[in-house]
């Protein structure tokens, strides 16, 4: 497809996952702003934080993770799976259940553990089953509003968490932080649009240099569950296979992977994702590991997170791939937002 017709995007995007996109900047404010306008009742001291969640409901609790590891009072662990840690018990450990439809089997399984083990519970969710159980218990309930798929409520499942963490007092005061990410994410976006031609839109070139390869996505330290957002949206948008990879752990096994099947490896593209908060042994480890996979034959490129605090750099590498993600949907000629492999499993499970 030519992406710079984009009369074509609206026939293959039925359910508008564009318009989401381009509305993450506004809804990353509002979940802002809601997270701190809802009730927060009283919990007892909080000595660490659980957050229960998959896919889309998850990546904003690892994204949450990355991003306030250097100054949070708190270890704060990310459950993708049915069973709640032997060692997450008692009400100083905080379990917060993450779910967009409220209706995730394996959260809702955490959640029931979480309170027969008598930790604190907090729910963030638009509804469903889990919202019914907390109200049943009395637990803390924070909704929001949103109708699409959960992969495009990122802005929420970071927000809110970003702002219930402020208000319990277990990191600093992140107003500033916001302003800027949120300014430096609309300056970005004014290249990335879908009216802005391919010479001028690199995510475009990006999704151009995507078609028809194995991608693989690296990130270090903050930009790692970035790596991992790419990765999923390339999967879920385009309906294509995707890897990421963490630094400096990719150095230690991955890097020795570059010899076989000659074939693949020739027809991967492997991209790096990179910020000025990376550490820098990780930035000489990007351009020294950039430099294996170009000369064992695999295609390579990287990305340069924008603005000037870490909160920024985050998000505007998380939108800028987004973007992609999506560009590389209409190139293959597929609706973004359907997953049916993934429906059809869940019919099946159940």
């Amino acid at each position: 497809m030519n992406l710079d017709d984009s009369s074509r995007f609206t026939e293959l995007d039925t359910l508008n996952m564009l318009g989401e996109i381009e509305g993450l900047p506004d809804q990353l404010e509002k979940a802002w702003s809601l997270g701190n306008r809802l009730e927060l009742p009283t919990l007892p001291e909080i000595n660490q934080v659980l957050v229960a969640g998959m896919g889309g409901s998850a990546i904003g609790a690892d994204l949450l993770a990355a991003y306030i590891e250097p100054f949070c009072k708190v270890p704060l662990f990310i459950q993708r799976d049915y069973t709640l840690p032997a060692w997450a018990s008692g009400s100083q450990t905080l379990v917060i259940a993450s779910s967009h439809s409220g209706n995730t089997e394996e959260t809702l399984s955490v959640f029931e553990q979480a309170r027969q083990a008598g930790c604190s519970l907090f729910v963030v969710s638009t509804g469903g089953k889990l919202m019914h159980l907390a109200a049943e218990s009395g637990i803390p309930v924070w909704k929001f509003e949103h109708s699409g798929q959960p992969r495009a409520a990122v802005g929420y499942s970071f927000g809110l968490l970003l702002a219930l963490f402020e208000r319990l007092g277990l990191i600093p005061a992140q107003d500033g932080e916001i302003a800027d990410a949120l300014q430096a994410l609309r300056e970005q976006q004014a290249v990335l649009r879908a009216d802005v031609p391919a010479v001028q839109n690199p995510a475009k070139r990006q999704a151009g240099q995507m078609m028809g390869r194995w991608v693989v996505v690296l990130g270090a330290g903050l930009l790692a569950p970035v790596a991992r957002r790419w990765k999923g949206q390339i999967s879920e948008l385009a309906k294509a296979w995707g890897q990421f990879e963490a630094l400096p752990e990719a150095d230690h096994n991955t890097l020795a992977g570059i010899g076989f099947p000659e074939g693949a490896l020739t027809n991967t593209l492997v991209i790096f994702l990179r910020s000025a908060s990376d550490h820098p042994r990780n930035r000489l480890r990007s351009e020294l590991t950039l430099q294996s996979f170009m000369v064992a034959g695999m295609g390579t490129d990287f990305y340069k997170a924008k603005g000037s605090t870490r909160l920024a750099q985050l998000w505007t590498a998380l939108h800028y791939g987004d973007y992609t993600a999506y560009y590389l949907a209409m190139a293959y000629n597929v609706d973004p937002t359907p997953i049916p492999a993934i429906s059809a499993l869940k019919e099946a499970m159940a």
